[in-house]
């Protein structure tokens, strides 16, 4: 198809970035704040539609197999933000975020839904187990941006490349493996062993039990934002008097995802992303530690866009394969449009897990 246009999207905690791509080059990069997203999500849709594009790939959430909107189920819909009643409304982005849903099912049909990791068939069943988060729809579309770009830097093909990813994000922090092209394994913001800038990264369950009004607020909570205390922004750890043993957790936190995937499989290759890798006072003491305890090489993705963030450009090379594009071969290699089930299908609290 000659001229394929396509929208990716990246519905990040600080920033909703979007990307629109023509035969697999970048021509449009806009950047608003997500709380755009919760106040007025027309406005989004509007910008990403005057772009005329053959198809959109939407905010995915906790994700669902590859799916146009229209295919879409109520419980389709839950597992994008797996957002109980109890919750509805306290957090705007996920207001906006399913109101967006609503707006794109009237006005562009072709609008698809991405999976998240846990419901890839390249990661082993077993590993799934009582999980939910081992990488939501935006961090599996980061994934294959890297090894996009893996293999263009290296000039190999997509089953030579294996790496494991951090992505350091200004919410949440996550981890893939890939393995011969494909996510074999991955470690989700919510399962992440040390904070994030605002999560607390995995949790104690004594903690969640104690916390009797535990809310889908609490899982933004706990981060180097609240141990540090007093700070609103990345940009203001540097200067802070008191980031020492916070910045401790937040590195060693990194460290333990690292070897955690290493003990799965080891490759040569690790690849750094997310928000924070461009603030150098964070990354290059990182990278050091990094380096030293894993004597391993380091990259820092970059992609190929100029403004936007990389699941943005990850989810436009996934919506451009879809389409049979340019990217056909890397989309059909990590088996995107084989995932299945969905992603409560791993909980084996069977008592418990009414959550649906």
């Amino acid at each position: 198809m000659a001229n394929l246009k396509v929208i990716g999207v990246d519905p990040g905690t600080r920033s909703f970035d979007i990307l629109g791509m023509v035969d697999g080059a970048p021509l449009l990069e806009l950047s608003f704040p997500s709380g755009v997203v919760a106040d007025n999500p027309s406005y989004i849709v509007d910008k990403m539609l005057e772009f005329s594009p053959d198809i959109i790939i939407a905010p995915s959430g906790y994700g669902v197999p590859l799916k146009r909107i229209d295919e879409l189920t109520p419980k389709d819909r839950f597992c994008l933000t797996l957002e109980l009643e109890k919750d509805k409304n306290r957090i705007p982005v996920l207001k906006g975020l399913q109101e967006m849903v609503d707006i794109l099912k009237e006005k562009f049909p072709e609008t698809y839904f991405i999976p998240s990791v846990i419901l890839l068939p390249s990661v082993p069943e077993w590993r799934k187990f009582n999980k939910i988060d081992m990488g939501t729809a935006d961090k599996l579309a980061i994934g294959v941006l890297a090894i996009y770009m893996e293999s263009l830097r290296k000039n190999i093909s997509y089953k030579d490349v294996s790496f494991v990813m951090v992505e350091i994000g200004y919410g949440y922090n996550a981890a893939l493996l890939v393995k011969d092209g494909r996510i074999i394994d991955g470690i989700g913001g919510t399962l992440f062993p040390g904070p994030s800038f605002l999560s607390i990264g995995s949790m104690d369950a004594e903690l969640a039990y104690l916390l009797q009004n535990f809310t889908k607020e609490t899982l933004f909570r706990g981060g180097i934002k609240d141990i540090i205390g007093n700070i609103n922004d990345i940009d203001e750890i540097e200067k802070n008097p008191h980031r020492g043993k916070a910045m401790l957790a937040f590195k060693e936190g990194i460290l333990k995802a690292i070897y955690q995937l290493f003990s799965i499989y080891e490759p040569e290759t690790i690849i750094l992303s997310g928000r924070l890798t461009r603030n150098s006072f964070i990354i290059n003491d990182l990278i050091d530690l990094i380096k030293n305890k894993t004597n391993k090489e380091i990259v820092i993705l970059k992609g190929f866009a100029k403004k936007v963030k990389e699941a943005a450009q990850g989810s436009a090379i996934i919506g451009d394969g879809i389409l049979g594009g340019k990217f056909k071969d890397i989309v059909d290699w990590t088996l995107i449009k084989e995932a299945t089930g969905n992603v409560l299908s791993y909980i084996k609290i069977k008592n418990e897990a009414n959550f649906y």
